[in-house]
């Protein structure tokens, strides 16, 4: 079948390559419009009980990962001339279009009792003198101003750290803006301004919040996928013109994988996906596990060639003995990462689904392209071939075969150390992730994190639903519940991992100071008494005259649904990882449980910090499950190609041993269990099982008709796959090396635990798998 199959290609090469073409062009025009996701809630399905809470949150109290932090430290920050600075850097913030609102020191308000109205009156507390020059701003009394200010403890340790000197200026980012490409211009715009001051004033500026971590981590991860795919192009250009030693061959390869690379790209547009995280990982992915289906068909239409001295004979060779194995191959890379699709993570889906299928796609592009241009090529000269007889390799092969013969004892020995140590290490592993991890500890996004959790104790947002389950609850029974709000915020700012909670009930305890004339002595919880004075002070209601609600309104309404039924507490805390936030999260839902009768309330955690945690979570549950998926499928390949259930067990041990030893180095090394790194298993599994089936399929092809020994048969195939084997394996294992050189923590262990996981592979293929086939052989 195969024969009339490379019979049918090269006869039909014009037309193929014409189709094979308008394809590639209709792909390319949809990877065109391709757009970059900055959707960060991708890794959750969108059934989860803690997604579904989520967006119901953000739906009654809008979005709490839109805060961008900015901090400055320094013991003058009080003296006029620097202070009056602050003041025109949050003026300029809150010109750049994007931002919705900024709220620092200088521009922090104050609330004033009108006893005619009624009301508290909103007041800034630092008052701009009427100057005619615009330029040079000042304030009125700014030394009486500079004491009010130290008088609110509400601002304490929110805006600002009296014992540290540090101060904070929080800019609100427009929601919609952060969803699209405009992000990376304003949060540029952002630290432009921060830089220009700090620079002015000799101060370092320091920033965070998750629109700055995620825009400027994403950015950086797209900018470094494009650099790797240049690169790994590169790179294998470089591998294949050292081996084939043809410029035409070289770049037919090339050719091959960027076919695969523009198909991959405009496969992600025609599914309506976007480029994340994970699928902005296929494009070089294409290149590395593209140019070993390019080496195997050369190598052996260069040995057919060598064999037949016929050009046309050598190709219909080449296509009907590597036609199967190349598609197998395919088939068993693809099921490494179509697994993901089973999954409920979305992201995951998205980037199983599209590398699965392209990966598939790359048979027939290699299928396809190969020939047809081969067959417009001359005939390959002496030097291209010149590496089939390179003697290096040939006695390494030669090695290999005694091995094999000789010392099988001595190889299973081996291994089954190596086996023990790594299984030791495994017990040694630990899953944990950090939003922040991937960086180095010398990066700035790392160290100004550091810097806002020592003063502030972090910027990661997490919020805490109290639910009364009845409208007008809040109003039934303020004091009960206001007081064990108060509580819980009292005991969560005691936390070291947490910071000061802010809730209706910190803007009760301000009111309550306002309408004692500022007396700091009376910030507190009203009680019964105060209540009954305060309450025609609390009015949530729009000011008519005004237009719109006051600033004591909007305080307390932004802590409240618009039915008074749910009160909101938000937190920033630290970046604990996901080992110790389960642990906290409990910790706080178990206080809060205390101090609220469940019978009564509903206290829910919510917030980015834990639908990062529930995002991770969901993602390393799903790699885990998808290794098991990938081995299942893969073995069912396996037994359907050669119907053996003796080479099942010969072909899945050469490949179980490599994933063992990875996950024991991981142990011993110390790198935990996260999706960059879990990443990992299914994708080596996925290509490393390439290497078994061109082994097994050239040592079934050599059994047919043959009347020499089954040991006899091992041997020859070493000698007839181990060159390509080990000249594919270097292509990879350089291929995944280049990720080393990644400012990610992440994406370097993908890169070398990959390139291990394939080194292994490629040893247990080409010296456990022909002792084993020997001895399972013997025994029969």
């Amino acid at each position: 079948m195969w024969e009339s199959i490379a019979r049918f290609v090269l006869k039909n090469k014009l037309a193929l390559l014409i189709v094979l073409a308008a394809i590639t062009a209709f792909m390319g025009w949809h990877a065109a419009k391709v757009q970059l996701s900055y959707d960060f809630t991708g890794a959750i399905p969108t059934d989860n009980a803690r997604y579904m809470s989520y967006q119901h949150f953000r739906k009654q109290f809008g979005e709490d990962g839109n805060m961008m932090v900015i901090g400055i430290q320094s013991n003058q920050l009080f003296e006029e001339k620097l202070f009056t600075d602050v003041a025109q850097l949050c003026a300029q913030l809150k010109r750049i279009k994007g931002v919705e609102n900024v709220l620092g020191v200088p521009v922090a308000v104050n609330l004033v009792k009108d006893s005619a109205a009624g009301k508290l009156q909103p007041a800034n507390i630092f008052i701009p003198a009427a100057t005619s020059d615009s330029s040079q701003l000042q304030f009125v009394n700014y030394d009486s101003s500079k004491n009010l200010f130290f008088s609110l403890p509400f601002y304490r340790n929110v805006l600002y750290n009296p014992q540290t000197n540090a101060s904070l200026i929080a800019v609100r980012v427009n929601k919609e803006v952060l969803s699209s490409k405009q992000r990376t211009v304003v949060i540029g715009q952002i630290t432009a301004v921060g830089d220009q001051f700090g620079k002015a004033h000799a101060l370092e500026m320091h920033y965070s919040g998750l629109p700055l971590i995620r825009t400027q981590v994403s950015d950086r991860i797209k900018n470094e996928m494009k650099w790797f795919l240049i690169g790994s192009v590169l790179l294998s250009a470089v591998i294949l013109l050292l081996f084939f030693r043809s410029i035409s061959t070289m770049l037919l390869s090339l050719a091959v994988v960027l076919t695969g690379v523009v198909w991959s790209m405009g496969t992600l547009q025609l599914f309506d996906y976007k480029i994340s995280l994970l699928t902005v990982l296929i494009p070089p992915l294409i290149v590395v596990i593209g140019i070993p289906n390019c080496i195997y068909f050369l190598n052996k239409y260069h040995i057919s060639y060598l064999e037949t001295k016929d050009k046309e004979k050598a190709l219909v060779k080449m296509i009907s003995k590597m036609g199967i194995v190349t598609l197998f191959c395919n088939i068993a890379a693809a099921i490494g990462f179509a697994v993901f699709a089973l999954t409920k993570s979305p992201i995951l889906k998205e980037f199983g689904a599209v590398a699965g299928i392209n990966i598939l796609a790359l048979f027939f592009i290699s299928f396809i392209l190969i020939p047809a241009v081969l067959s417009y090529l001359p005939v390959p000269k002496l030097r291209h071939t010149k590496y089939l007889e390179n003697r290096w390799l040939q006695g390494l092969l030669d090695k290999l075969e005694v091995w094999s013969l000789n010392h099988r004892t001595l190889i299973y020995g081996v291994t089954a150390i190596v086996l023990a140590f790594s299984v030791a290490g495994i017990f040694r592993l630990r899953s944990e992730g950090f939003i922040v991890d991937d960086l180095p500890k010398t990066d700035k996004i790392y160290t100004d994190l550091k810097f806002f959790e020592k003063n502030f104790k972090g910027v990661m947002p997490l919020e805490i639903v109290i639910d009364t389950r009845q409208k007008n609850g809040l109003r039934k029974n303020p004091l009960q519940t206001f007081g064990a709000i108060d509580s819980l915020s009292a005991y969560i700012a005691a936390l070291p991992e947490t910071g000061k909670p802010l809730s209706v009930v910190e803007g009760l305890k301000f009111a309550r100071q306002a309408y004692y004339d500022g007396d700091s002595s009376n910030y507190g919880l009203p009680n019964s008494f105060d209540i009954s004075f305060l309450s025609s002070y609390l009015n949530t209601k729009p000011d008519t005259a005004a237009g719109k609600a006051n600033t004591m309104s909007n305080l307390l309404t932004s802590f409240m649904d618009s039915s008074k039924q749910k009160a909101r507490i938000s937190v920033n805390m630290a970046d604990i990882g996901t080992k110790r936030l389960p642990l906290l999260l409990k910790q706080i839902q178990d206080t809060a449980n205390h101090f609220f009768d469940s019978t009564k309330y509903t206290v829910e955690l919510t917030g980015a910090s834990v639908t990062f945690l529930e995002g991770s979570s969901f993602i390393i549950k799903g790699l885990k499950d998808s290794i098991l998926w990938a081995f299942g499928l893969i073995a069912l390949c396996m037994l359907y190609l050669f119907r053996s259930v003796r080479i099942l067990f010969c072909s899945l041990i050469p490949n179980v041993i490599p994933l063992v030893i990875t996950a024991g180095v991981m142990g011993w090394a110390g790198v935990p269990l996260k999706p960059s790194t879990v990443l990992v298993f299914s994708i080596a599994l996925g290509i490393a099982i390439d290497i078994t089936i061109r082994f097994l399929v050239n040592y079934k092809q050599e059994q047919q008709g043959s009347q020499r020994s089954q040991a006899q048969l091992v041997v020859e195939t070493i000698h007839s796959t181990g060159i390509s084997i080990i000249y594919t394996s270097m292509v990879l294992i350089v291929g995944f090396i280049i990720f080393c050189f990644s400012g990610f923590g992440g994406t370097q262990a993908l890169g070398w635990l990959t390139s291990l996981t394939l080194v292994v592979a490629t040893f247990t293929n080409l010296i456990l798998l022909p002792a084993l086939l020997i001895s399972s052989i013997r025994k029969k």
